[in-house]
């Protein structure tokens, strides 16, 4: 049975008060600790058991309360669970959690995503989410990247925050000298990479331990990080589109990674 307390607060309850704080990213470093929105990244926080508490409406504490039995759960009514999401139509359930960063990659990492300055944080959630389905062992935020804590990065994740290694590195250049020196390829991803991702030497290098490198949205990668990289490697497209969404490409390399291997 779910420790549900009775009375059911608002949004001006104080304890509604301090967990909206964790909207700001300097109160998240401060207490190591962020909100998760929505059912699936709930239950996903639950098995990862990182939850200290819930806030949930009347409806959704009844819907799952067989799933947050031992958690402490505070009724809240609908405008004080708004409050604490910045979505159109709250799922009507949020919980505070501690944060889940590691230190570094798992150490028999085989495919292991970096982000240099990815600041958007739909594009940084969707390639989180992307890496745990395809197979990759972690996603290192690095630079001037987005807090993957932060509300709109968790929900385009859609729960897989919690299931893949997602590591903070102030330094995209030493990460990837870190990657070369624990004996993976490092390959930039570059729509003027000298190496097309269907070239059979890059497929060969998929079937071993390799990090993909991808850039901020608007600008790519620095140059300094490309040019840190073993090979940099281009997405042939045949139709006539300039480019491709970051996401869109993360995708399509972790795809070919997950084919290689």
């Amino acid at each position: 049975m779910a420790s549900i307390r009775a009375s059911v607060l608002t949004a001006s309850s104080g304890r509604v008060k301090e967990a909206r704080k964790l909207a700001r990213r300097a109160i998240r470093v401060q207490r190591g600790q962020f909100l998760a929105e929505g059912w699936k990244s709930v239950e996903a926080a639950l098995e990862a058991e990182c939850v200290e508490e819930v806030f949930a409406t009347a409806e959704a504490a009844g819907t799952y309360e067989t799933a947050l039995a031992d958690t402490v759960v505070h009724l809240v009514d609908e405008r004080g669970l708004a409050s604490l999401t910045d979505t159109v139509t709250p799922q009507g359930i949020v919980a505070v959690c501690r944060w889940l960063d590691a230190a570094t990659w798992p150490p028999a990492a085989s495919v292991v995503v970096v982000c240099a300055d990815v600041r958007d944080p739909g594009n940084a959630g969707t390639i989180i989410r992307t890496a745990d389905a395809l197979g990759a062992d972690a996603v290192v935020l690095a630079g001037h990247s987005v807090d993957p804590y932060n509300p709109k990065t968790i929900r385009a994740t859609v729960g897989s925050l919690f299931h893949i290694p997602v590591v903070m590195a102030p330094d995209p250049a030493a990460v990837i000298a870190r990657l070369r020196a624990d004996g993976l390829v490092v390959l930039a991803a570059e729509g003027t990479g000298e190496s097309s991702l269907e070239d059979p030497a890059v497929s060969a290098i998929l079937r071993e331990p390799h990090a993909w490198v991808f850039g901020n949205e608007a600008w790519g990668l620095p140059p300094a990080v490309a040019e840190a990289a073993d090979l940099r490697v281009s997405i042939p497209m045949a139709g006539r589109a300039e480019s491709l969404n970051l996401s869109t490409a993360a995708a399509i390399c972790l795809y070919a990674s997950s084919r290689a291997g």
